[in-house]
C-alpha cells in the first residue's frame, strides 16, 4: 500500500516538473515576448495621428491643405545627460522657455509623456533625428494650410479640445485637436480620420530599439475624408475683393441645387492666423476687433431685409387675391396715413410691376393693409396670423437648416409679441413697416438668397448648403436633395420675376445691373439705420429663364441699393456667367470705395 502511494506522489512529481519545464522551454524558446524586457527594454504606445481631410472647391482647387508636422515629446525619467544648448539650437527656442517648459512635464508626470513643443515644421523634425536626446520623441501631426487666404470665417478653425469635449467624448483625448467653427466643425467627424497606435520599444535611456513585434499589434491611422465644398474660389475671391474696407456680406446660390457658390463676410481674417503657436494671441486679438470679423455676417448677421422684402408681400396679396398686377395706388412722396412711410420721386400711381420697378413704398403699404385688414379673415389678427404663415414659407423666421450650425434664425413678429408690446391693443397702422421690410422684422443674408433663389424657381427651394461631396460617401445629407415650396402658386411668381425683370433690362432702380443677354432679375432695397447712414441691399437672379445663380448683396452703410450693393452683384453676374469682369471702371470705383462706420469705433 505504501508502494503504491510512493509510486503515485513520484509519478505527479515528474508530471508537476514536466509541466514546468514546457512552459520554461517555451517562454525562453518559443515565446520571445519577454525578451523585450532582456536588455531593460520597455514598450511606448504612440499614437498615431490621422492626416485631417483636406478641403476643395467646387472646382476642385484647394481651400484647405494638411501640411506635415510634429510635436516633440519627452519622458522626464529618460531624459538624462542631454545636451540642453544643442537641443535648443535645433528647436530654434529660447534655453529659459525650454527650461520652463521641461520643468512643466516634470511637475506632470516623470514616468508619463509629455508635449513639450506643438506643430513643428518637417525641417526641425529632421534635424532632431540627427542627433539622439534621451527621453525625447517626436510624433507626426499635420496642421492646416490656406493656399487662397480666403472664406476664413467660412471654413472655420481647428484648435485643440478642451477638458469639457474630453469628458463628454471617447474619442478625443488631451492635446488632440477638434474643428471649432464653420465647415471644420460642422463636418468634423469626417474630416478627422481615425487615430491608430505604434508599439515601440525603447531602452531604459528611451532610445528606440525597433518596432514591438514586428509591428503585429500595430494599428494604421485612417486619413481624414476629403471635403468638396460648392464653394467657387475664384467668385468667392472676387467678393472678398469687393468686400473690402466695407462691413456687409455677399451670398450666391445656384438655385437648381441650393448650392452655395459665394458666402462672404466683410471684414474677414486671414485663416493662416489661426494656425500654429499664435493661434490663441490671434484669436484673442480677432475677439477683441470692434469690426468683429470671426462673425461669419451671411449667416450670424440679422438685418432689417428692406425693400427686398417687398418680394414677399407682393407674392402673398397676388395668391390671397387681396391684390392684383393692374391694381394701382397714388404716390406723392410717401404713403399719407397714420406717421406716413416717405418715398422718393416716381411716377404715380403705380401698379404691382412699376412698385417692383421704382420700389415704392406707398404701393406696400396700400396692399399690406389690404391683406392684414380684410373682413374675410375676421380681424386683424387673424389676417396678421396668414401673413405670418406666409412668410414662414419662404425660410423667413426660422433657421434653414443649412449644414453651418452657426446660422441664426432673424426675426418674423409674432401675434404674441405685438399682443405683449402693445397690452393687445395693436391694428395694420401699428405694424405697417413690415410691408416694406422694416420695423421688428430682420434676416440674414442667406435668408435673403434663399428668396430670390425661391423666386427664380417660381416657389421652391433647396436648403442651402457649403458642401457638395464627401469621399467616400455616396451622396450628402439626404435633406439637400427635398424640394421645400412655398405657399405661393407658380404663377404669382411669374408676375414678380417678370417685374424683376423689367426693372433691371427696361426702367427701374436696378438698372446698373443689366448685362447685355443675360436677362439679369433684380430688387433692391435701402434699409433704414438707427445708427448712421442707410444699409444698401440688392437681390438678383440671372438669367429670366434656366437660373443658375441667385445674389444677396447687404453692405452695412452703403447708402441707397443702387450705389454699391448692385455694383458688386452685376461685377460677380459678369465673373460668373461671362468667365471674366467686364465693367472694369466699376471694378476700379468699387475697390476704391472705404467706407465709414462711427458705431464700431465707439
Amino acid at each position: 500500500m505504501n508502494s503504491s502511494r510512493a509510486l503515485i506522489l513520484k509519478i505527479f512529481v515528474v508530471l508537476v516538473a514536466t509541466v514546468i519545464l514546457a512552459r520554461l522551454f517555451y517562454l525562453q524558446i518559443l515565446d520571445d515576448r519577454y525578451k523585450v524586457f532582456a536588455n531593460n527594454n520597455v514598450l511606448r504606445h504612440e499614437v498615431q495621428f490621422p492626416p485631417r481631410g483636406e478641403v476643395y472647391d467646387r472646382n476642385g482647387e484647394f481651400l484647405i491643405q494638411s501640411k506635415e508636422a510634429y510635436d516633440l515629446l519627452v519622458v522626464p525619467r529618460d531624459a538624462r545627460d542631454f545636451d540642453t544648448a544643442m537641443l535648443c539650437q535645433v528647436l530654434g527656442v529660447d534655453k529659459n522657455i525650454f527650461l520652463k517648459e521641461f520643468k512643466k512635464a516634470e511637475n506632470f508626470s516623470r514616468r508619463r509623456p509629455s508635449v513639450l513643443f506643438k506643430q513643428l515644421p518637417k525641417e526641425i523634425k529632421l534635424k532632431f533625428d540627427e542627433y539622439n536626446f534621451p527621453g525625447f520623441y517626436t510624433q507626426y501631426r499635420t496642421v492646416r494650410s490656406y493656399p487662397r487666404k480666403i472664406a476664413g470665417n467660412l471654413l472655420g478653425y481647428v484648435s485643440e479640445v478642451d477638458q469639457k469635449i474630453v469628458e463628454s467624448n471617447p474619442y478625443y483625448r488631451s492635446g488632440d485637436y477638434i474643428g471649432k467653427s464653420g465647415v471644420e466643425f460642422a463636418y468634423e467627424r469626417y474630416l478627422r480620420g481615425e487615430k491608430g497606435v505604434k508599439i515601440q520599444m525603447v531602452d531604459v535611456r528611451g532610445i528606440p530599439k525597433g518596432s514591438y513585434a514586428d509591428g503585429v499589434y500595430d494599428s494604421l491611422a485612417v486619413p481624414g475624408a476629403a471635403i468638396t465644398c460648392t464653394i467657387d474660389s475664384r467668385l468667392q475671391e472676387l467678393a472678398e475683393e469687393l468686400l473690402e474696407g466695407k462691413v456687409g456680406s455677399v451670398v450666391a446660390i445656384e438655385p437648381a441645387t441650393g448650392e452655395i457658390l459665394v458666402m462672404a463676410s466683410s471684414p474677414s481674417y486671414d485663416p493662416d492666423k489661426l494656425v500654429g503657436s499664435q493661434l490663441g494671441n490671434n484669436y484673442m486679438e480677432l475677439l477683441r476687433d470692434p469690426y468683429k470679423p470671426l462673425l461669419n455676417r451671411s449667416v450670424q448677421g440679422a438685418y432689417p431685409p428692406g425693400s427686398t422684402f417687398k418680394l414677399v408681400n407682393a407674392l402673398i396679396s397676388l395668391q390671397e387675391g387681396t391684390n392684383v398686377q393692374s391694381d394701382s395706388y397714388p404716390c406723392n412722396y410717401g404713403y399719407p396715413y397714420g406717421r406716413g412711410v416717405k418715398c422718393h420721386a416716381h411716377q404715380s400711381p403705380v401698379n404691382l410691376t412699376a412698385a417692383l420697378q421704382t420700389s415704392c413704398n406707398a404701393y406696400f403699404c396700400y396692399t399690406f393693409r389690404n391683406l392684414v385688414d380684410n373682413p374675410k379673415y375676421g380681424g386683424i389678427k387673424n389676417g396678421f396670423d396668414v401673413w405670418y404663415d406666409y412668410v414662414e414659407s419662404f425660410g423667413f423666421g426660422r433657421k434653414l437648416n443649412s449644414d453651418l450650425t452657426s446660422e441664426v434664425r432673424g426675426n418674423i413678429p409674432t401675434r404674441e409679441f405685438y399682443d405683449k408690446a402693445y397690452r393687445g391693443s395693436w391694428n395694420s397702422m401699428t405694424i405697417l413697416s413690415l410691408s416694406i421690410g422694416q420695423g421688428e422684422i430682420s434676416a440674414t443674408p442667406l435668408q435673403v438668397a434663399n428668396l430670390v433663389a425661391t423666386v427664380a424657381n417660381r416657389g421652391f427651394y433647396y436648403i442651402p448648403h457649403v458642401v457638395k461631396a464627401i469621399e467616400g460617401q455616396d451622396s450628402i445629407d439626404s435633406r439637400f436633395y427635398e424640394k421645400h415650396y412655398s405657399k405661393v402658386e407658380k404663377k404669382h411668381f411669374d408676375v414678380v420675376a417678370e417685374a424683376m425683370w423689367k426693372a433691371v433690362n427696361e426702367w427701374g432702380t436696378p438698372r446698373g445691373a443689366y448685362i447685355p443677354g443675360w436677362d439679369v432679375c433684380g430688387k433692391t432695397g435701402t434699409a433704414q439705420n438707427s445708427q448712421g447712414r442707410d444699409h444698401s441691399t440688392f437681390a438678383c437672379f440671372a438669367p429670366y429663364n434656366d437660373p443658375k445663380i441667385a445674389i444677396s448683396v447687404y453692405i452695412e452703410n452703403g447708402g441707397f441699393g443702387a450705389t454699391i450693393a448692385v455694383p458688386v452683384a452685376k461685377l460677380l453676374l459678369e465673373q460668373y456667367l461671362t468667365g471674366e469682369i467686364q465693367s472694369h471702371d466699376i471694378y476700379q470705383r468699387m475697390k476704391e470705395i472705404k467706407l465709414s462706420y462711427p458705431a464700431y469705433e465707439k
